[in-house]
């Protein structure tokens, strides 16, 4: 028992709870990241874009693997916090943007050639390796989401290294599943944006409670009620959802062609 206690923290409920929303969220992330990779080689020859595509693999395995040692580390960096919530709060920005978007087909493309690092390195080593350099700089920004978003659920320390172990897990086993949930389930893919503009939002108060420490606006935030409610309010905002849509038709239920999901397929089955 005292082991439990160490591992999920004093209440083990509320612990066994976070690891069922850093499941939900560290999939996520992993099919955004694959998303994001295969748009990102689709410019390459066939045979160069597999290559490709296994060495981003790679690198976002390498990379969520230094991030679980180095987790201990970065959460000890007050600042790193707010500046997750942001980058998250950007994503969910994003996504929405993208979604009200007349041309929301073409803004799914990413543009490389506006890339700092792409356009540095394309005239030294050519097209593929610069496309290689710019995928992993990706695989580590999506790395330190990895971190951030096990954060936002939990300052307990254990739960953060489960939280990224996860995430290594998610590119390789539970991701693929998550991708056939949002193709048969086509409201899963706002939801999970939602879900991440929370936790962007609860980062991002980190910033207040940093300067205002001894506020009661800081206390509520930070205490175990709202880890409680965010942890909640992330499984009820996936599952009421896709319950709903069984029971009522209602979001409808329909195989779709999503971008996002047929891209990050076509990336996780090779890994």
């Amino acid at each position: 028992m005292d082991f439990l206690h160490t591992i999920l923290g004093d209440d083990i409920q509320a612990g066994l709870l976070i690891i069922l929303n850093l499941i939900v969220i560290e999939s996520l992330l992993s099919v955004d990241n694959a998303a994001v990779l295969a748009t990102m080689v689709m410019d390459l020859p066939k045979s160069q874009r597999d290559k490709a595509l296994k060495y981003g693999i790679i690198g976002a395995y390498v990379f969520r693997g230094i991030c679980l040692f180095l987790a201990a580390w970065l959460v000890k960096i007050w600042w790193l916090k707010p500046l997750g919530g942001l980058y998250l709060l950007y994503l969910a920005f994003d996504y929405f943007r993208k979604k009200n978007s007349k041309n929301n087909e073409a803004e799914e493309e990413v543009d490389k050639s506006k890339s700092w690092i792409y356009k540095s390195t394309v005239g030294l080593v050519g097209t593929f390796w610069a496309t290689v350099a710019l995928v992993e700089v990706m695989d580590l920004a999506f790395s330190i989401d990895n971190v951030f978003a096990a954060v936002a659920f939990t300052d307990h320390i254990w739960l953060i290294y489960i939280g990224v172990f996860i995430g290594i897990l998610a590119m390789r086993f539970v991701a693929q599943a998550f991708v056939k949930l949002m193709e048969k389930f086509t409201f899963l893919e706002t939801v999970a944006f939602i879900v991440i503009g929370v936790l962007g939002i609860k980062l991002t108060s980190s910033l207040f409670t940093h300067f205002q420490p001894d506020s009661p606006i800081s206390h509520a935030i930070e205490g175990e009620k709202t880890d409680l409610f965010v942890s909640i309010f992330t499984v009820a905002i996936f599952i009421l959802p896709v319950l709903s849509s069984l029971l009522f038709n209602y979001p409808k239920k329909h195989k779709s062609d999503i971008q996002v999901a047929d891209k990050a397929e076509e990336v996780l089955e090779q890994s």
